[in-house]
């Protein structure tokens, strides 16, 4: 299928081969030639629209969350979704949904399948008819349950040539890892004994981005699954990807290059789609990933969710204030996707030059109270750190003796209406929505942390618990789910709106968000203490009387001040 490309563009596909991949450049750029139209992906271009909007939210969740008895998990999902979720969320992120041997589908066996006990490809393609959908590309390391490792087993072409080997008595010391587990693995294969880079664990066998056809294997994934809806593409761990002998192994240039280069072929093929970086690590190296505007269109943001999570436990601003304060301006094609929970736990790296030690002590020793756990990492100089929290968002902020309490759920709401206030594009883990509890069953069935926060519903009991009258479940769920739609609705919170941070002192956030065509200011105002909060009216933007979109209430300016109750959230604007 002849697709036709500009010579601008095929120039600059050229340059970005020829910095990967120098050797035979013309046999490559012809073979990226052939690929054009594959699935029919870019024969058909998509009919102009805005790159995102204020109705842009996505929804985290595992494909098998919920589960039922009458149909496999993605047709439950779709239905729980498509009763309850519309106008609140617009896109769907399915956690990895392939065949998979470990990490919970991070382990991935084929990308071109959709795992049997979830659904099939039909299941897929109808959840994207309702949503937009995000989908998982899991680019550093697939499963040793793999076809192509099979092949490097064997011997045999292509996989031969896919995963990274490397000696034991080489230095590595200074390779940066997320985990404890050991970097080689050791597997007997027909042609002896090879040692595989093995990053996050020993079924999970690094890829080997140096070969081209690694790189081809992957384009053809992402156009299969362009072809079925895939709107934004997740790069999960991506700043691992390059590996280079005597560095740290960690963003080096040619991930970067990597990236930009498939940037380059969506914009060409599939303009709508965006790309979107998972890289768990300081802020300024979160960053990076923006390039100079032609690299991730968004990246995680990274250093919001333990922040937002010690400002309420510790009733202190400060912090999460300057931080605010110093996010930088971003060029109009990119934009942070905003979270504060997901399926993984609550990294600590991304506070690395912003908290000091003892507040990340402080940090690691509220989460155990409050029955989580915590997981490490190793150090080049073979000591270990806490590198995550495990535990889930509304566990990490209720009180454990009243998690049920309305102080709690208030609290709760904090955190998650602030995120929704920050500029960028709100994603929100399903277990935030529901106010899931610890589920420690799960760590003592896995023996991994994480499982803590990785609870399966049974659709029946979650419908009960969200018409319970006394549920927190219904509680936070109905307040969440009508923000999220009264939100969708203000054009102040446009992802590339403009955004003010107003010190307002230690126990409150003032976030001020001004439309595109400066026709909307809103003042979102958080108290973050257990106490009474009184603000400057002035700071607000009111001389006399607003109304709070949240609630369509009145906000009423007494004696000049404006007073929040308790962990009380306003978003104000003018009357």
């Amino acid at each position: 299928m002849h697709i036709e490309v500009s010579h601008d563009d095929m120039q600059r596909f050229r340059r970005r081969l020829t910095t990967l991949y120098p050797d035979h450049v013309d046999a490559h750029l012809e073979r990226l030639r052939m690929v054009f139209g594959r699935y029919g992906v870019g024969v058909e271009q998509p009919k102009d629209s805005p790159r995102w909007t204020e109705k842009d939210v996505a929804l985290i969740t595992y494909a098998d969350i919920l589960q039922a008895d009458d149909c496999p998990p993605l047709p439950v999902l779709n239905r729980f979704a498509s009763e309850h979720l519309k106008g609140a969320i617009r896109t769907i992120h399915l956690l990895p949904f392939y065949p998979w041997t470990s990490d919970d589908g991070f382990s991935v066996v084929d990308y071109r399948l959709v795992h049997p006990d979830y659904g099939d490809w039909k299941n897929v393609d109808e959840l994207g008819n309702e949503f937009d959908l995000m989908f998982d590309v899991v680019l550093n390391h697939c499963s040793t349950g793999s076809s192509w490792f099979r092949q490097f087993i064997q011997g045999n072409l292509p996989g031969r040539e896919y995963f990274v080997e490397e000696s034991p008595d080489t230095d590595l010391s200074q390779v940066v890892r997320p985990r404890t587990s050991p970097l080689l693995t050791e597997f007997h294969t027909r042609r002896g004994e090879a040692h595989v880079w093995t990053t996050f664990s020993a079924d999970q066998v690094d890829l080997n981005w140096r070969n081209p056809d690694v790189f081809f294997e992957f384009l053809d994934i992402f156009l299969l699954y362009i072809s079925h809806g895939a709107r934004i593409l997740r790069l999960d761990a991506v700043a691992f990807l390059w590996k280079k002998t005597g560095t740290n192994c960690l963003h080096l240039r040619q991930t970067h290059e990597v990236i930009k280069f498939f940037r380059d072929i969506f914009a060409v093929l599939a303009p709508h789609v965006l790309v979107l970086t998972e890289t768990n690590v300081p802020h300024e190296e979160n960053i990076s990933y923006f390039g100079d505007g032609d690299e991730a269109h968004m990246v995680y943001n990274f250093s919001l969710p333990p922040l937002l999570l010690h400002a309420l436990l510790r009733g202190d601003t400060r912090e999460l204030m300057k931080w605010a304060q110093s996010l930088p301006a971003l060029p109009g094609n990119c934009t942070f996707f905003n979270f504060t929970a997901s399926h993984d736990g609550i990294g600590l790296r991304p506070l690395q030059g912003i908290l000091p030690r003892e507040e990340l002590d402080y940090l690691v020793g509220e989460v155990e109270r409050r029955g989580g756990r915590v997981s490490s990492k190793n150090n080049p100089d073979g000591s270990t750190s806490p590198y995550e929290l495990n535990i889930t968002y509304y566990s990490a902020l209720a009180n454990p003796e009243e998690p049920h309490s309305e102080t709690s759920q208030d609290r709760f709401m904090v955190s998650q209406l602030a995120a929704l206030a920050v500029r960028g594009m709100p994603a929100i883990y399903f277990h935030s929505l529901t106010a899931t509890l610890n589920h420690h069953e799960g760590v003592e069935e896995t023996g991994a942390y994480r499982s803590i926060n990785r609870r399966k519903w049974q659709e029946s009991e979650l419908k009960t618990a969200l018409q319970e009258d006394d549920s927190h479940h219904r509680a936070i769920f109905d307040r969440y789910t009508e923000a999220l739609r009264r939100r969708g609705e203000l054009k102040a919170f446009h992802p590339n709106a403009g955004m003010e941070i107003i010190d307002i002192g230690k126990g409150g956030l003032l976030i001020k968000r001004v439309s595109l065509d400066q026709k909307q200011v809103i003042h979102c105002a958080h108290n973050f203490r257990n106490k009474d909060l009184t603000i400057d009216a002035d700071k607000v933007g009111l001389q006399e009387e607003g109304i709070d979109l949240l609630t369509d209430q009145k906000a009423s300016v007494r004696n000049g001040t404006i007073t929040l109750a308790p962990y009380e959230v306003r978003w104000i604007a003018e009357a």
